[in-house]
């Protein structure tokens, strides 16, 4: 896991940059420090920088990068790497080079491999690869760039195309300086879409000239040739008439096969540990490589808002080793800003908090933690993927009659039993279903918006144009894996564990573990009558994880910001939101009668003054420079609630 950067001239001959330009290339590297703190490389070329971030895993002594590939012949040099990630079937991989095209490693890690792969193989490689990536390669022979993004979306990579040239990074933090605005250049349908998702989906960022890449794409860029992206994997949930045990034992191997691979590091390795099934099938199973496996847990000091004593229970019986962490609201106040500054853009999901703690509890122990994210979208997880079952009545009415129910739903006042299940019983899944999230409704973003932007269903559509032929289950999933998957859930792990530099690998978004689930039917994800979910994989784990666990169902590191909202953190966001200089493009009235509404219980909009809130913080610290998120610098603005 590390951070890199890339920049590519375009102009010809431009020549090795001036050192003025230089140091700026080199002090924008520096913004990504924790992301790989063992070593730092910046080498420069005629039109060409490049410069990397390393946090050692794999060939720790050697396999520095950049990289250049082949070491030796005629074609010596032709390749510069840059690479984030892991390959965990390299070793594989460069048996099959050296077989099919005699190709030699001056190394012994991923690193070389992929650069090989690229060189004789091309773009053909990519459906190859099993692990999570962001890299760049540069053919000095047709001054082509190249880079790509891994299916899933668990590596970061953004884009800034300018008049100079092409700049790639890890991070969008180190590419605002050569941006020419300092990050003033907001992208209003971004923040449109934010608002609605509680985070931005790709290929958008707050930014409106820097982009990321979307998972699963490649991208070429020349001078004078221009950027052309393809979509090289699309994950594709497709119901097939599957024999439920075959389907199990398929699920059982890939996991157990793809955890064995993710182990495989020369530094500590530990994994996380939640409540559910997720956490616990991941370190059942690598229990069974490493029996000394250190797991670690998270919660607070609110009843029904941890899962430390439930996770405890669960490493007793598995025979492991864990260390939880109590998060309490004054780690919150000293280290949201932080949190904030890290993601790039805000993610208002509170989760991520936790996620940020238990993240350097574990960096103090191990280098290397295995998580449960992708198993909810991949195995039908989410509770709310039942929603097709439980309005299927609804949808069999006649169209008059389901018109005049919804008619009725919007005279039913706002938080009256049947409102929501009226309403989004008569309203087409392609319109009420826009992921896990949904804050702001378009009639609320109306109000609380001072522009006009492009509505939500301009990230969905085309979506549900592409899942037209299967259930509303798949189609439901489908969209996740497109959008909640890599904008919130991936992007909050990835951030939240570099922070720390810590890296967080994911043996469930693995391409194998993926197969064994692309065809699972929907009833054996959500059986009719069942009280849980992911049933194939339950089922995929009886034996293996505790039976307790096995029939739990998720809670996922709650977070109490409704609590929170109405005490001290309470105060501090209604100081953020007064002192915001963010008026031009939310109504802070609004969010301001929203929060005092929350504290006086009249209802709880904790949600929605989260993610206005977390918007503010983010203007704060990125546009106005009005709060420093720097570590040392503690002291936040506070005020009395009365």
């Amino acid at each position: 896991m590390c951070g890199l950067s890339v920049f590519v001239s375009s102009r010809p001959n431009a020549g090795v940059p001036d050192p003025e330009s230089a140091a700026a290339f080199a002090d924008a590297l520096e913004t990504m420090h924790h992301r790989g703190p063992d070593d730092t490389r910046v080498e420069f070329g005629d039109g060409l920088a490049f410069g990397f971030k390393r946090l050692a895993i794999i060939d720790r002594a050697e396999s520095a990068q950049p990289a250049h590939y082949p070491v030796d012949g005629p074609q010596a040099g032709r390749w510069t790497v840059v690479f984030n990630g892991e390959i965990y079937n390299y070793r594989e991989l460069r048996a099959d080079l050296v077989r099919e095209h005699g190709a030699t490693f001056a190394t012994h890690g991923d690193t070389e491999v992929l650069a090989a792969a690229f060189h004789y193989w091309g773009a053909a490689a990519l459906p190859r690869l099993r692990g999570m990536f962001a890299f760049a390669a540069y053919d000095h022979w047709t001054g082509t760039l190249h880079a790509a993004r891994d299916p899933f979306g668990v590596k970061p990579l953004y884009l800034l195309e300018t008049a100079d040239g092409v700049f790639l990074a890890s991070e969008r933090k180190a590419l605002l300086p050569f941006s020419g605005d300092s990050g003033a250049a907001l992208d209003t349908d971004a923040l449109a879409h934010y608002m609605t998702l509680q985070y931005v989906p790709d290929p958008l960022t707050l930014h409106r000239h820097v982009r990321r890449l979307p998972p699963g794409h490649r991208l070429t860029w020349t001078p004078g040739g221009g950027l052309r992206q393809e979509r090289y994997f699309r994950p594709s949930l497709r119901p097939l008439h599957v024999q439920p045990e075959a389907a199990y034992h398929a699920i059982r191997d890939a996991l157990r096969d793809s955890v064995r691979r993710h182990l495989h590091a020369e530094v500590p390795v530990g994994a996380f540990l939640s409540s559910g099934v997720d956490s616990s099938a991941i370190v059942a199973l690598a229990r069974e490589e490493r029996p000394d496996l250190h797991a670690f847990t998270a919660g607070f000091a609110h009843e029904g808002y941890s899962e430390i004593e439930v996770a405890q229970d669960t490493a007793a019986q598995l025979g492991v080793r864990l260390t939880p962490t109590v998060v309490t609201e004054d780690d919150v106040i000293r280290e949201l800003p932080r949190i904030v500054q890290l993601l790039d853009d805000p993610v208002a999901d509170p989760s991520l908090i936790p996620l940020y703690f238990l993240a350097q509890t574990a960096s103090r122990y191990v280098t290397v933690v295995l998580s449960g994210e992708g198993s909810d979208e991949l195995f039908g997880g989410y509770t709310i993927y039942r929603e097709p079952s439980s309005l299927a009545g609804i949808g069999r009415l006649p169209a008059g009659m389901r018109r005049g129910l919804r008619g009725l739903s919007h005279v039913i006042p706002e938080g009256v039993r049947g409102r929501s299940f009226l309403e989004r019983g008569t309203t087409p899944i392609e319109e009420r279903y826009y992921g896990n999230a949904r804050i702001f409704s378009p009639a609320e973003k109306a109000e609380l918006l001072r522009f006009t932007a492009e509505p939500h269903t301009a990230v969905t559509s085309h979506l549900y144009a592409e899942t037209a032929d299967v259930d509303d289950v798949a189609s439901m999933q489908y969209v996740d894996l497109h959008t909640w998957l890599p904008g919130d859930i991936l992007t909050k792990a990835d951030r939240m564990s570099m922070a720390h530099s810590l890296e967080l690998r994911v043996p469930f978004l693995d391409q194998a573990v993926y197969a064994a689930a692309a065809g699972l039917p929907t009833e054996l994800k959500l059986p009719h009558g069942s009280r849980t979910t992911k049933h194939a994989l339950r089922e995929a784990m009886r034996g293996i994880v505790p039976e307790s666990v096995r029939e739990r169902r998720k809670l996922g590191f709650p977070t109490p910001t409704r609590l929170w909202l109405k005490g001290e953190i309470g105060d501090w966001v209604s100081a953020i939101l007064a002192a915001s200089q963010a008026g031009h493009l939310v109504d802070l009235g609004y969010a301001q009668r929203l929060l005092a509404e929350h504290r006086a219980g009249v209802a709880d909009h904790s949600r929605k003054v989260w993610t206005v809130a977390m918007f503010c913080l983010w203007h704060a610290i990125t546009v106005e420079k009005a709060i420093d998120p720097a570590p040392a610098r503690v002291a936040y603005p506070v005020v009395s609630a009365g």
